[in-house]
């Protein structure tokens, strides 16, 4: 490659979709915060319905003017001093369904494109009390058959949970020869296909179930489940207690967990830049590593950390 090439290389600028989410939260605040830092480094356009944004607060108090995009697979009319929106008109009165229809909309449009899709957070309370739904990371391989996963990424290390929201009473159901199995060759597979750096761990740990690791199966046979399953994979260690294996991390380890909170309440103690992503789709799903925080919306104080990791990842 000469060095004209690797110029250009260097210098191409991303294409993505940003799907808006909940507009009762610090989406905007957070868009609206990274608008100037953003928009000489990559083209993205927001999923949304327009008289929806226009009515927040926080977006009336700005001056940057909204581009509606005619074309979001070419990026036809796009401009880089400008909010660039495809508008999605809402079907109905119920916000749950006008969601879902923008958030297949813009899944659409990330498989013809292959561009990253960052989802804003939603407010998951609205589409349970509706329709079964246990998160964004299901729901997209859901409606793409596929089998997805949720991959924590920090700066440090990064994480993936075997379950992700269930109730912590139901884990253990989950835990089979079968189902590790099936978790682990799916993750083995995935980074196989994701040779890039981001995706490039020293070392991949799974952590014990139970405290103790179990204590000899008198804390449950979970872990023993575990450690003879993992006997077939070279390249996943442990199970380790995961009450002592955040003390000393080398960058770059990937850690599997049983359940959610147990490797998530370290992973956003320790990292300071992280995002959350979805694996096995066409294309990559993103999404900042934090909910609506609806207890600080217009309240100025809202961190765009990893809603800016998203959009340079």
């Amino acid at each position: 490659m000469n060095l004209r090439s690797l110029f250009m290389k260097k210098h191409i600028i991303k294409k993505k979709y940003v799907f808006l989410g909940e507009v009762d939260s610090i989406n905007i605040e957070l868009i609206i915060k990274s608008f100037s830092k953003l928009k000489n480094k990559v083209n993205y356009i927001l999923i949304c319905n327009i008289s929806d944004l226009l009515k927040n607060n926080f977006y009336k108090g700005n001056k940057i003017k909204i581009n509606e995009i005619l074309d979001p697979i070419s990026f036809t009319n796009y401009r880089k001093d400008m909010l660039n929106i495809f508008n999605i008109k809402n079907i109905s009165n119920k916000k749950y369904i006008n969601l879902l229809n923008q958030i297949k909309i813009a899944n659409k449009f990330a498989n013809i494109t292959k561009f990253d899709l960052i989802t804003m957070p939603i407010n998951k309370a609205i589409f349970k009390k509706n329709i079964s739904f246990i998160g964004m990371t299901e729901y997209l391989g859901m409606i793409n058959n596929k089998s997805t996963i949720m991959m924590m990424h920090g700066e440090i290390f990064s994480i993936i949970p075997m379950t992700t929201h269930i109730q912590l009473k139901d884990v253990y159901k989950s835990i089979s020869p079968r189902t590790i199995n099936l978790f682990v060759k799916n993750i083995l597979n995935i980074l196989e296909i994701k040779k890039t750096d981001s995706f490039k761990f020293k070392e991949i740990k799974f952590l014990c179930h139970n405290p103790h690791c179990g204590e000899d199966g008198t804390l449950g046979i979970e872990d023993i489940l575990i450690n003879k399953t993992l006997k077939k994979y070279r390249k996943i260690k442990g199970p380790y207690s995961a009450d002592s294996i955040f003390n000393k991390i080398k960058h770059k380890t990937l850690f599997l967990s049983t359940y959610h909170d147990q490797a998530l309440i370290p992973f956003k103690i320790i990292n300071k830049k992280s995002i959350n992503i979805t694996l096995g789709l066409n294309f990559f799903r993103l999404s900042p590593a934090h909910g609506i925080a609806k207890d600080i919306k217009n309240k100025f104080i809202s961190d765009n950390t990893s809603y800016l990791q998203c959009l340079l990842f």
